[in-house]
């Protein structure tokens, strides 16, 4: 085992349904030898209690220094981030009738506040003065009721926010992220980074 090198590629975050958390939950291993693999893998790293902050960031170098007191003669070499975000999630607290309560809420106020935001925009831009003028202008004579303008920007509008969304019903209509979910993407990334920062301020981060 003397001289072995074990490569460790730990994630920026990582959730966990277990209150035990080991190397294998925040960070990927490799190592040539499968038996050093497997026990680093199996290390216990932190150990959530009821009471306790439902977040905590650990160092790789707590991590490094861990598996290598364990594994006697290894050596690692970190690929990954410097520090791991871990959130324990208990699924017990996630589960009946509230939960189901919490999904139609958010649901509800999602598409009723986006209809009331597309509603409100219209009505700022004055859109069927907007139409009718259009159509006074193009045929000639003022449109009584609605148009074809209407009925054609309505499926142009529908049809842009499913393109846009990328989602129709379950199914992904391309490969690729919509910008919601790069957004989305970003905004986790500096959130994490925000949180292993102020931790590492306070000086609540587990470190060698």
């Amino acid at each position: 085992m003397a001289g072995m090198v074990l490569y460790l590629k730990a994630e920026q975050n990582a959730e966990v349904m277990d209150a035990q958390v080991c190397v294998k939950d925040i960070a990927s291993v490799y190592c040539a030898d499968k038996s050093v693999s497997a026990k680093a893998k199996s290390l216990k790293v932190h150990q959530f209690h009821e009471k306790e902050q439902k977040r905590q960031v650990i160092s790789v170098l707590k991590v490094i220094e861990l598996i290598e007191h364990e594994c006697s003669g290894v050596s690692v070499e970190s690929l990954g981030e410097n520090a791991t975000l871990i959130e324990w999630i208990d699924m017990d607290k996630h589960k009946g009738f509230a939960q189901w309560i919490k999904m139609i809420f958010v649901a509800a106020i999602s598409f009723f506040g986006t209809g009331f935001t597309i509603m409100a925009f219209h009505n700022d831009i004055g859109i069927n003065k907007i139409f009718s003028k259009m159509h006074e202008l193009i045929m000639g004579y003022p449109v009584d009721g609605y148009s074809i303008l209407e009925v054609s920007y309505s499926i142009g509008l529908a049809a842009g926010i499913i393109l846009f969304f990328n989602h129709v019903g379950g199914r992904r209509i391309t490969k690729d992220p919509t910008p919601i979910e790069v957004e989305m993407r970003v905004y986790e990334t500096d959130v994490n980074k925000a949180l292993i920062e102020t931790a590492d301020r306070e000086g609540k981060t587990i470190d060698v």
